[in-house]
Formats: structure tokens, C-alpha cells, sequence
């Protein structure tokens, strides 16, 4: 199973928390790089090789990883400028799998692989959802008889759904982006596409959290720290 992560993310919000030159995915939480702990999840649920996109700071990622994680082979596509995450992900077209998962770097979340990837037979796209008490911070996501619907943008209160950040794809709906422009996957290819595209879903665990919201990262360095999974140390830029 190829597990491609997006980590070219500069941690703006960040600024002042963490270390001036280290990109967002590097952020230190629980004693270690945030991405760890993504990419341990990833292995517990069945990855066997892993696919980093990468950008701002490449260089920071690469030496803390080098070419394995845990025995897995690790390899990076570097954006040779800013692309979004539409445009990394069309930048790395030529070494995609033709199934894969789709992760964002500065996002963690509990969601089985194995049944995100099962929806693929229904289309090209699946999405991982969470459940919140309160969707304003992070935008609600509509969905209908098991399909993603509608995407409605922050501030919508109350209990709902939200995007978790991962997503199964086939390797089909990467020529749908054009190749060479920054792009963003998210409004320039699900929401542009959503009604041809009628993703299935899965919902993850409660355990959610988005670094590049404050409050979130103070909660994940938390978590993490009480978890006992801090093992190895965070790099400096």
C-alpha cells in the first residue's frame, strides 16, 4: 500500500511555536517530528511504502527520514516551486501507484485504510471523515446516502462532519489536474468535480487533530507526550 503525504506545508500560523525554517510536518509534538507520528499510524495500518511531497524546506525532511522509515522504503517529489497541494500532487503523477492514500502532512487522524480503500470501487475518490461536536473552525461536509455532497466553509456551527485530511484515490483522478500551475486539490479538484466525482466515506476515530490550528497543535503535543510516544528527537532546521 503506497501512502502519499502531502508535507510541503510552511506552519505560518505556527510562527513563534516552532523553530523559523522548519517545515509545518517537522513541528515538534510529543517529543518527535509531527510526521512520525502520521507516518507510524500509516505503518499500523498496512503501508508499505511511502511517497513524500515535499517543498518548503525539503531538505529538513529528507535528512531526518532519509530513504526508509521503520524498514519502509521512503522517496520524495520536491516541488521546484510553490504548486499547492493539486499541483504537488500533478508534479508526482509519474510515481504514484495506481491505488493509493492520500495524507495530509500536518493532519492526524484513526482511520482504516483498508475500508477508505475499498471504496474505490465505487470511483476514484474516497474521503476520511470526523465526527465534531462543532464544525466551525474547520468547515462541514454534507453528505447523502453514504456520498459526499456539498462542502460548506468554516464557521458553520453545530455537531457535524468535517474533512480529516486522507483520502483514497485512484491513480486516474490525477490527470484531472492540469500539470505545471499551483493547485489546490481540494477546491480546484473535489469541490470543482464533487458532483461527477460523488466520493464514498468513511468516519475515523474521534482522535483528530490539525496542527496548523494552535489549539490543535498544543492538544496533539499533549496527547502525544501522555501517550508515552515520543522516542525520537525532533531535528533542527
Amino acid at each position: 500500500m503506497q501512502v502519499v503525504i502531502l508535507a510541503g506545508g510552511l506552519g505560518t500560523r505556527l510562527q513563534g511555536a516552532i523553530p523559523a525554517g522548519l517545515p509545518k510536518p517537522m513541528a515538534p509534538v510529543g517529543g518527535r517530528p509531527f510526521l512520525d507520528h502520521v507516518l507510524d499510524r500509516a505503518l499500523a495500518e498496512g503501508a508499505d511504502e511511502f511517497l513524500l511531497l515535499t517543498g518548503y524546506s525539503s531538505e529538513v525532511i529528507s535528512a531526518h527520514l532519509g530513504p526508509e522509515y521503520r524498514g519502509t522504503p521512503v522517496r520524495y517529489s520536491v516541488e521546484p516551486e510553490p504548486l499547492g497541494t493539486g499541483g504537488a500532487l500533478r508534479h508526482a503523477s509519474g510515481m504514484l501507484a495506481d491505488h493509493f492514500v492520500l495524507l495530509n502532512g500536518d493532519t492526524y487522524t484513526e482511520v482504516a485504510f483498508g475500508a477508505l480503500l475499498a471504496q474505490l470501487s465505487f470511483g476514484p475518490l474516497a474521503m476520511a471523515l470526523t465526527r465534531m461536536d462543532d464544525t466551525s473552525r474547520f468547515g462541514r461536509v454534507d453528505v447523502q446516502d453514504g456520498v459526499v455532497v456539498g462542502f460548506r466553509e468554516k464557521g458553520t456551527t453545530g455537531p457535524g462532519v468535517i474533512n480529516a485530511g486522507v483520502y483514497a484515490c485512484r491513480r486516474e483522478l490525477v490527470d484531472l489536474l492540469p500539470a505545471g500551475r499551483k493547485l489546490s486539490f481540494e477546491n480546484d479538484l473535489m469541490t470543482a468535480r464533487l458532483a461527477d466525482l460523488r466520493p464514498r466515506f468513511v468516519v475515523t476515530t474521534p482522535v483528530f487533530f490539525d496542527i496548523g490550528v494552535p489549539a490543535d497543535y498544543a492538544a496533539a503535543d499533549e496527547y502525544f507526550a501522555a501517550a508515552g510516544r515520543g522516542t525520537r528527537g525532533a531535528p533542527q532546521p
